[in-house]
């Protein structure tokens, strides 16, 4: 979760959801709502951001994430907060300027935007910290220049670089 004061991003929170020990999808499900629910209830976000659904080779696991994504955009929508979904290959341009950046890539950069040590060992809660910045760049009116091409987005942003 991010902060916005003065155009200046903060990171406020970060986490992911544990459900190893839980025995079927359903009560997996369950979790995911009354996590939701309960950061919703902890922070009051203005907004929520998440990952669109993409596509992958196997239908069991696509299946789940959708069921999954689902559900913790139900427990935005009863709070009554606004959903955005970004795809993959948005969030990635957005924090490094490639749309095909590693996962490692985005964190790295992340900890340059957000001017930080260390991020979470996670890279599931570093996804989540992207995301929520994707949606703070997407709608930020300053951040809304278009590049050419990476050569073109550094020269613009020396300090984003990696």
């Amino acid at each position: 979760m991010i902060g916005i004061t003065n155009n200046k991003i903060t990171l406020i929170s970060t986490g992911v959801v544990r459900m190893s020990k839980l025995e079927n999808h359903q009560l997996k499900l369950k979790k995911i709502f009354e996590s939701i629910t309960h950061l919703i209830e902890e922070y009051y976000p203005d907004e929520v951001a998440v990952e669109a659904p993409f596509f992958g080779k196997n239908v069991q696991s696509m299946l789940k994430l959708g069921r999954a994504q689902g559900v913790a955009m139900a427990a935005s929508l009863v709070k009554d907060l606004p959903i955005e979904e970004y795809s993959p290959r948005k969030i990635k341009q957005s924090i490094t300027g490639n749309g095909a950046s590693s996962k490692e890539q985005v964190a790295s950069m992340l900890l340059t935007i957000l001017k930080l040590k260390t991020l979470p060992k996670e890279l599931d809660a570093s996804d989540g910290i992207a995301v929520a910045v994707c949606h703070y760049f997407q709608n930020n009116q300053t951040s809304k220049s278009s590049y050419s091409g990476w050569k073109d987005f550094l020269r613009n942003n020396p300090k984003r670089s990696i």
